[in-house]
């Protein structure tokens, strides 16, 4: 689901992915396009507009990052590290915008995705992987 362009915009819950193209991706440096529509977040009046998602970190079934590449490029980072557990995996998302230029974090609009809408494309992937099944107890 994370190495297929098509599995982002099924668990997108910012309402910002279109449609993407593409092949699944399998090592850093890979890219696919996105189709975006900034107005679902009703902050900037960007339209209608691609950008170019580049894989910096790759590592099978344990870790996936990307960038954006596009008409701007602010820098942030977005993955998903997996952890196998007795009954899946474990997935933990994080956003990364440490590399954000200063320039962009004075004008205010980092975190692009608030927490809740990370947590809810958690939500998504969890019941597109495994539907109905119970989320796992936590190791302590």
């Amino acid at each position: 689901m994370l190495t297929d362009p098509q599995g982002h915009v099924a668990i997108d819950s910012s309402g910002m992915l279109m449609a993407a193209s593409g092949d699944k991706v399998a090592a850093a440096g890979d890219t696919f396009v996105v189709h975006m529509d900034r107005e679902a977040l009703n902050d900037y009046p960007l339209g209608l507009y691609d950008v170019t998602v580049e894989i910096v970190t790759f590592e099978q079934d344990r870790e996936i990052a990307w960038t954006v590449r596009g008409r701007v490029e602010p820098g942030h980072v977005y993955g998903y590290r997996l952890e196998p557990i007795d009954s899946g995996t474990l997935a933990t998302s994080y956003y990364d915008w440490s590399g954000v230029p200063q320039k962009f974090k004075e004008a205010e609009i980092f975190p692009v995705i608030p927490e809740s809408a990370l947590r809810a494309t958690l939500g998504i992937l969890a019941r597109t992987v495994a539907p109905g099944k119970p989320r796992p107890e936590l190791p302590a």
